[in-house]
């Protein structure tokens, strides 16, 4: 998982007392396991936890028993929610490649090699001509490379 400098800063930074407060609770955790994580350390800090919205706009606070409760339901369900599309959407797939209908994105720089050689050639350099073609530069440098 990718670090988050600011949530971890954030978490330094709290003192005991604190309230850590967040908008939702998505935008705190990436799974239950990191939830429960996060309100481990907070609770070691002697801080508790706002998510100031929930489902039906309640807020949840963990400084009592409901709340810490509440956290771990909420992050369960979110997370079985999370998989449960994911599911979906890899059935999805599957079925429209099955019926052919899912081919995935069309390549734009491959198809303008013999353009991005041409522009090349004239001198003209990869970052201009990736502005030219509007395709990124990488791009450009892949199909130069590929042609070599």
């Amino acid at each position: 998982m990718a670090e988050r400098q600011q949530l971890e800063a954030a978490l330094d930074f709290v003192r005991e007392g604190d309230t850590f407060c967040v908008t939702k609770l998505d935008r705190l955790a990436r799974s239950v396991t990191d939830l429960l994580a996060i309100g481990t350390r907070l609770e070691a800090k002697t801080v508790s936890l706002r998510v100031l919205s929930v489902s039906g706009n309640q807020a949840l606070d963990t400084s009592t028993s409901t709340g810490r409760l509440m956290l771990a339901v909420i992050g369960a369900v979110g997370q079985a929610e999370r998989e449960a599309m994911l599911q979906r959407q890899r059935e999805g797939i599957a079925k429209a490649k099955a019926d052919g209908r899912y081919k995935g994105r069309v390549p734009t720089a491959r198809r303008q090699a013999a353009e991005i050689a041409r522009l090349k050639s004239e001198g003209i350099r990869p970052a201009e001509i990736a502005r030219k073609l509007e395709i990124g530069r990488a791009s450009v440098y892949r199909v130069l490379k590929a042609a070599a």
